[in-house]
């Protein structure tokens, strides 16, 4: 006759991960979830070059990893306060409570990204994920396995993962190539760049600014184009202004504000790298028409009505006059005919590049 054995028990090791796996594993599919609709809603706007996988498929890690420390400190402290416990010290390891020593950087997830000028080095998403999982994995065989010394090795390769993470610190981001280049459209005058990292919103930047640059077509001295760089312009340029990181000036796509955002590219050819205005009043008086016509703001008439009315309450004839004279000024401006706007503008930007220039160097309206 058979005998029949047994099932020999399940080891504590085996029983401790058939509890705390499945939940581990939840945790990081739903995050997963999460990031591909986020990926998904997000895809027709992505920067070049897109997201970088392995840092989700390292975080996804990490958080499993966490779960698993969580339920061997649930183990270890079977108190009701060890989870909030738990959630305190790991916001503060994660908000940077731990000061300047370097720790924060243990936090998963813990490199600050702003815009498209950085990356995270390639390897970043695998030494963190190594850094938590190797804790997780000796914390379990501490806690469950018959040979408790089996915990050394993952606890070694934890140890060097932060080591590694803390030292290098904020060497763990590297520029980002493209953050360098720009992409042009040189069918306009002045041409219009915009950063490589966003070579979808070069139409809609040529779109908006389509008034500014139609007004300065045929016109001489301006300057070449309209550059979206990290660094100041050059003389011949412009700053455009900036459309990352998104939510400033861009969202889904599109300009937000298409009319500040003509107007402050026409405030970027006059005067363009200047801290305050000239002293001379005619000058003064001079940059304001032009600004107004090369884009008009429907937001600013109302300013102007405002001011004009305020400076009346005060008596401020000063500024009342400055303001009456932009007006003219403004008046005799539109009233040039092509070619003699086009002459007249020439003659003005050949000056614009300096700050505070002799009133007998700009022509007057």
């Amino acid at each position: 006759m058979t005998e029949l054995r047994a099932a020999s028990p399940r080891t504590p090791l085996a029983q401790f991960l058939t509890a705390a796996l499945p939940l581990a594993c939840a945790l990081a599919a739903a995050y997963l979830v999460v990031v591909a609709g986020a990926l998904l809603a997000c895809a027709p706007y992505v920067s070049a070059g897109g997201p970088v996988p392995a840092v989700f498929a390292g975080d996804a890690l990490s958080i499993a990893a966490c779960t698993v420390l969580g339920q061997v400190a649930g183990r270890v402290m079977p108190w009701r306060l060890t989870a909030p416990a738990l959630a305190i010290c790991g916001y503060v390891l994660a908000a940077g409570g731990v000061g300047s020593s370097g720790l924060t950087h243990l936090a998963p997830a813990s490199l600050h990204l702003v815009g498209d000028g950085d990356l995270p080095v390639w390897w970043y998403p695998l030494v963190s994920a190594l850094w938590t999982a190797g804790l997780a994995a000796a914390a379990v065989l501490a806690r469950s396995a018959r040979r408790r010394v089996t915990a050394l090795l993952p606890l070694a390769a934890a140890s060097a993962a932060a080591v590694l993470l803390v030292h290098t610190g904020d060497g763990m981001l590297r520029d980002n190539p493209l953050a360098h280049r720009q992409v042009c459209d040189d069918s306009t005058t002045p041409h219009v760049c915009v950063n490589a990292t966003r070579p979808d919103l070069l139409p809609e930047a040529v779109r908006v600014l389509s008034g500014v640059t139609s007004r300065l077509k045929g016109v001489q001295n301006v300057p070449v184009r309209f550059e979206d760089l990290p660094r100041r312009p050059r003389e011949d340029e412009a700053e455009l202004p900036m459309l990352t990181p998104l939510g400033w000036w861009s969202v889904r796509g599109k300009v937000n504000d298409p009319e500040q955002y003509a107007r402050q590219g026409a405030v970027n050819l006059v005067r363009r790298e200047c801290e305050e205005a000239p002293s001379a009043r005619r000058v003064q008086v001079t940059d304001g028409a032009v600004l107004r016509w090369l884009a008009p703001d429907s937001a600013g008439k109302d300013d102007r009505e405002r001011a004009v009315a305020s400076a009346r309450e005060r008596g401020d004839t000063k500024e009342l006059a400055t303001l009456r004279a932009e007006d003219r000024a403004y008046a005799r401006l539109a009233a040039l005919t092509d070619d003699e706007r086009r002459s007249w503008l020439g003659r003005y930007f050949a000056t614009a590049h300096a700050c505070d220039p002799d009133a007998n160097e700009v022509p007057s309206l």
